[in-house]
């Protein structure tokens, strides 16, 4: 997304430039006014592409398939059987619950066109200005879309990523801390982050940082949150003496698999043209992702003895994290070898340091999300050199983009820490985050919603 934005930005100056240039020949010379005046006349105004607007409509929907059924049966079937419906329930709600707040308000401090570094202001709250005529620039070539259906493209991304959140402090936390949660989480964390790296006005869009699909927007800003509220949530009752295994690894590995062909919408389609640039994020969705399975696999296998269905998950899921910032700017090469890199520091995260800091990430998205949208925000400077195989330009300095997104992703690991921390506390003054201990050995399928997934 940034190299068609910097593209489009480009293209808007020389657009500038040019009628400066005219203006000062008019000028001088009165009788060039009539043409001057025909050749803006036959200047073509952007239009909208029906092709573009139906490839963004399919990605938006695509999008949505990954909270709703993929992340949310992944999720459920990770958890015990008892807390099925929970996490369905979580998921579900955060959906809807985030919508809402889109419209009322998420889209315009993102996208609403001010420009301030750190919100888009209030000018579009209500989305108001917004008709089924109205559109929004593709940033590049003249094209629109129209605005309806960016809205609702860039509304699915900030609906998954408090849902990823979740896993972290699955089967131990109250619905009603969620929903509330979520709500102060997406206001006051995500969509000052969403402005800050896509918004052409953003902080770390202006300091060049490349985050084509959201590796610090989505990953590393949900990795943290989770982290953050595994701690302040505390371990599960009976965590490291009760058997806590994965419920239905059928359903984690459905799940997965709906993940995967839902992140073509969130890849290839946050190129927001069907074109090339959509077709490089598209082959790398694929290559990093089966170098990331094969990475965690192996790994597996040798330190193991073998390889399991939920290694080959759980590689699978961080290749596809690892890739979404360098989609549009990396070769497919470049990708293997990301998606096998970010997959193997994802495994050691996962399988030592979680037990030996001793905290309680229930469904590893900090291991896996927050670990591995790091390596690949990092990578994306490294693998986007065009001596790489990436699509940078020719003087491209990889010492120097690494820089830049090293502290984009120090931003945005402070930023979401410290928000964090003081929504979790505020929700647990107001409602208090846990059940009771009864409550929670119960499961919270019965104890929150009064029913249960599975009858025997």
């Amino acid at each position: 997304m940034n190299t068609t934005l910097r593209k489009g930005a480009r293209t808007a100056l020389l657009g500038a430039l040019g009628l400066a240039a005219m203006g000062t020949v008019a000028a001088f010379a009165q009788d060039a006014a009539p043409a001057a005046a025909d050749a803006a006349a036959a200047a073509p105004a952007p239009v909208m592409d029906k092709g573009d607007a139906a490839w963004m409509m399919a990605s938006t929907v695509l999008v949505l398939f990954m909270t709703l059924p993929g992340l949310a049966l992944f999720y459920g079937g990770l958890v015990r059987a008892k807390n099925m419906l929970s996490v369905l329930m979580q998921c579900t709600m955060i959906a809807a619950v985030v919508m809402v707040v889109w419209v009322v308000y998420g889209y315009s401090m993102a996208f609403g066109g001010g420009t301030g570094p750190f919100w888009g202001g209030l000018g579009k709250a209500f989305l108001v200005g917004v008709t089924k005529d109205s559109t929004a620039s593709t940033f590049s070539a003249g094209y629109v879309l129209p605005e309806y259906v960016f809205i609702c493209f860039q509304m699915t991304f900030a609906v998954i990523t408090p849902a990823l959140i979740v896993g972290a402090f699955a089967e131990r936390i109250k619905f009603s801390a969620v929903v509330l949660f979520t709500i102060l989480w997406v206001t006051f964390v995500y969509f000052p982050i969403a402005h800050m790296v896509w918004d052409a006005n953003g902080y770390i869009f202006k300091m060049g940082a490349l985050d084509f699909a959201g590796g610090t927007v989505v990953h590393i800003n949900a990795g943290i949150a989770a982290l953050v509220g595994a701690i302040f949530v505390g371990k599960r009752v009976g965590y490291g003496k009760d058997n806590m295994a994965p419920h239905s690894m059928t359903l984690t590995m459905v799940g997965a698999s709906i993940l995967w062909v839902g992140w073509f919408g969130f890849n290839a389609g946050s190129n927001l043209e069907a074109n090339g640039g959509a077709a490089l994020a598209m082959i790398n969705t694929f290559t990093a992702t089966a170098g990331a399975i094969i990475a965690w696999s192996v790994l597996e296998a040798v330190l193991r003895g073998k390889a399991s269905m939920l290694g080959a998950a759980s590689g699978l899921v961080a290749g596809l994290v690892a890739v979404t910032p360098a989609c549009g700017t990396v070769g497919p090469i470049g990708a293997i070898v990301l998606g096998a890199l970010a997959s193997g520091v994802c495994y050691f995260f996962v399988a030592v340091v979680k037990h030996k800091m001793g905290y309680d990430d229930s469904l590893d998205v900090f291991g896996v999300h927050g670990i591995g949208g790091i390596i690949g925000a990092l990578g994306t400077g490294i693998f986007t050199a065009p001596s790489l195989g990436g699509t940078g330009a020719e003087d491209y300095s990889i010492g120097a983009q690494f820089l830049v997104q090293l502290t984009a992703v120090v931003i945005t690991v402070v930023w979401c820490g410290i928000g964090s921390a003081i929504f979790y506390k505020i929700v647990d003054a107001i409602i208090g985050l846990r059940p009771t201990e009864e409550a929670e050995r119960q499961g919270l399928d019965l104890t929150s919603h009064g029913e249960v997934a599975y009858h025997s």
